[in-house]
């Protein structure tokens, strides 16, 4: 797991992937990983523990879904404009395993990895979009393949990595 974290994070937490994904630790950018998605546009899925009171220990499926693919979505839009700030926010446990392993703090890893996304790839990241009914989800923790990231370039495993997210005290973030 914590092999897999590493080289996600310092692969754009997904784009990078392709090329590093054998665990190549000799770079400046891990092999292939997952990121932790953290808010960047959080619109429809606002903290419902506050208004109603059915179900709120455990929110109906669709919105568990619907808050983490909101959340990949606007790291992915993130990567795709080069926001360094938004992309350490949101895959912020697992840089935070990627540093632990040696990799640098991701405000310095990061930007090494947008150099090695294409400008297609880049492009197509602004408005990719995730199809939901290709994830796994659990009660606190979603799973993202590549595969179910749509998007004007076709990403592959290599290139993207599957994206694990969790739920922390309220916020989805990636983490493997």
């Amino acid at each position: 797991m914590s092999a897999r974290a590493l080289p996600v994070f310092a692969m754009g937490v997904f784009l990078l992937v392709a090329g590093c994904s054998s665990g190549v630790s000799g770079s400046a950018a891990p092999a292939s990983s997952s990121l932790s998605l953290a808010p960047a546009s959080s619109t429809s899925s606002a903290p419902s523990s506050t208004s109603t009171a059915p179900s709120t220990s455990a929110p109906p499926t669709s919105s568990t879904q619907q808050g983490a693919v909101e959340r990949y979505e606007a790291f992915m839009h993130a990567v795709g404009k080069q926001d360094v700030a938004t992309v350490c926010e949101i895959a912020g446990p697992a840089a935070k395993k990627a540093e632990d392993q040696g990799f640098g703090p991701c405000e310095q890893t990061i930007p090494i990895s947008f150099g090695m996304i294409s400008a297609a790839q880049k492009k197509a990241l602004l408005t990719a979009t995730v199809d939901r009914s290709r994830i796994t989800e659990g009660a606190k923790k979603v799973e993202i393949p590549a595969s179910a990231v749509k998007a004007s370039v076709k990403f592959t495993d290599g290139d993207l990595g599957d994206a694990v997210l969790e739920l922390r005290n309220g916020k989805w973030y990636v983490v493997d």
